[in-house]
């Protein structure tokens, strides 16, 4: 027998389901708020990047491709040391190649190695080029 006191079980589940459909309205209604936000935020983006090619300036993509890097060249020659005149040959994207690399063809490449100019260590120039 129960006690007249307490809540029946059923009373508790209808209790719980009535709290999860509150908190269920809650989330949707969450949900609807952040979907209109960003709704308005996309729009506003769109109208900024309208306004920009409307005034001129040129959109994050073209500044992005006028400010890339030159083309790292195949092939590239270093002088080893300050003041010396030998120099190493590199492939061009070698880590290992100074700063002062200077970009050369594959013919001057393999031309400076039958010199008699050393081949990089790191980056073996003369494997690729068959110098060997």
């Amino acid at each position: 027998m129960s006690d007249p006191g307490s809540i029946s079980r059923l009373d508790k589940l209808l209790a719980l389901q009535e709290w999860l459909d509150w908190q269920l309205r809650q989330t949707r209604g969450r949900i609807r708020e952040l979907e209109a936000q960003e709704r308005q935020e996309q729009r506003q983006e769109k109208q900024r990047a309208r306004e920009q090619r409307e005034q001129g300036k040129p959109r994050a993509e073209e500044l992005r491709s006028k400010e890339r890097r030159p083309r790292t060249p195949d092939w590239g020659i270093d002088d080893i040391g300050i003041g010396t005149s030998r120099s190493e040959v590199h492939r061009g994207d070698c880590f290992a190649a100074g700063k002062q690399l200077r970009a050369i063809s594959r013919e001057q490449a393999a031309a400076a190695l039958a010199d008699g100019a050393p081949a990089c260590e790191v980056c073996r120039p003369d494997t690729v080029l068959g110098a060997l």
